[in-house]
């Protein structure tokens, strides 16, 4: 058997392309796709009609050809907003303008030809608000300006979600959901389209984002690095599953333009009230310390001399950390008097169900070697500050 050796640039490009090409299913779940219809005055379907839209943010360009219905289409555009523009011979170019595609979104956009020369153009500076009627998918956009603009507790986009229609939020925590997960995933308590909170299915960029335990998401990007989301509760196409509802994160793709920003977010206790004073002495401020900060810088990929990525490369940094610093005080029970001598046997004869315990003998017919092994551990144990029995510990949590 003959063996061929591949070279490795050649099996690097060969991996490339069979990644890349795995990929194209998940970014349809994000992608748009603009189409419609070409005719002229008489109502009459033009053949052949070049139609181009462009990409108003990276100048990107794409071109095709009316059918013989009169009908063209362009699936598959990044989310932002386009220009359309259609040419035929014997009619005036007509021009759509600043057409915005959201997040898995089909745009129609129909046109009427007039004679005339190509020279001369139509340029559409007033439409209709775009309504889907190419598809029955049931949804709501949250567009870049509510996420940035909008106050949000932690910097956590996904409270945005109650906006939509038929959702319901901040009810019952997530139960054992909390010990078994980090960060904010078990505060996510959202019912869309009157479904559980573990039907909810997350997507980034048309990447799985769920969490397979209780449907919460893995990874939550920066609300900087955000273009958009959709909250789509129902009758969406096929490459959607595994769920009621679809919560559908689109980042930012970059563009000719650089664009950056630096932020820092501060909580601290020096600012804070003190807290109630529900025992009758005034108790001090806990320690509280939160700081979220970080930096987005996105533009073409330029290499002075060697590289221009204007017009064809793009790139989208975000960096975002968060530090949280904090005690709370929790109250615990702690053995009394009696018990800190050693005698337990109080303690152990009140019960509501009879059960099977071990004879526990007191201090005072224990051994001197006993008792000195319980006092050593037993001075480990804070004393009760309150009459039931109980004292309050400070706890103290750092998050990251």
């Amino acid at each position: 058997m003959l063996i061929q050796r591949v070279p490795l640039m050649q099996l690097c490009r060969l991996l490339f392309l069979i990644g890349l090409v795995a990929c194209f299913p998940a970014f349809g779940q994000t992608l748009g796709e603009i189409t419609g219809e070409v005719k002229d005055s008489a109502a009459a379907a033009i053949v052949g009609a070049r139609v181009t839209v462009t990409n108003t943010g990276t100048k990107a360009t794409r071109e095709a050809a009316t059918n013989e219905a009169g009908i063209y289409s362009f699936p598959a555009l990044q989310p932002g907003t386009y220009d359309v523009r259609v040419e035929h011979p014997g009619f005036r170019a007509a021009m759509n303008p600043n057409v915005e595609l959201q997040v898995q979104q089909t745009a129609r956009i129909d046109f009427n030809l007039q004679l005339g020369q190509v020279s001369d153009s139509v340029e559409i500076t007033d439409s209709a608000v775009l309504l889907n009627t190419e598809d029955a998918t049931v949804g709501t956009v949250i567009e870049n300006k509510r996420i940035v603009e909008l106050p949000l507790n932690g910097r956590d986009y996904l409270q945005l979600i109650a906006l939509s229609p038929n959702v319901s939020a901040g009810f019952a925590d997530g139960g054992q959901s909390d010990g078994r997960q980090g960060g904010t995933r078990a505060n996510e308590q959202f019912s869309i389209a009157g479904q559980r909170r573990e039907f909810n299915y997350f997507t980034l960029d048309g990447v799985d984002n769920t969490d397979v335990n209780f449907n919460t998401y893995i990874i939550q990007p920066s609300v900087d690095a955000l273009q958009e989301f959709k909250v789509q509760t129902g009758i969406y196409p096929a490459e959607f599953g595994r769920a009621t509802s679809q919560i559908n994160v689109s980042t930012k793709p970059g563009g000719n333009r650089y664009h950056g920003s630096l932020f820092e977010f501060l909580r601290n206790d020096v600012v804070d009230a003190k807290p109630y004073d529900f025992s009758g002495s005034a108790p001090a401020k806990s320690p509280f310390k939160w700081n979220q900060y970080g930096f987005t810088l996105s533009g073409p990929i330029s290499i002075p001399k060697l590289f221009n990525g204007r017009d064809r490369l793009f790139f989208m940094s975000n960096y975002d950390a968060f530090r949280e610093r904090r005690q709370d005080n929790g109250l615990f029970s702690v053995p009394d008097n009696l018990m800190r001598n050693g005698d337990f046997s109080r303690n152990c004869c009140q019960t509501a169900r009879p059960v099977r315990m071990l004879l526990i003998r007191s201090a005072s017919s224990s051994t001197n070697r006993s008792r000195a092994r319980r006092l050593r551990i037993i001075r480990f144990r804070k004393v009760s500050s309150m009459p039931s029995g109980r004292s309050c510990w400070p706890i103290t949590q750092r998050r990251t």
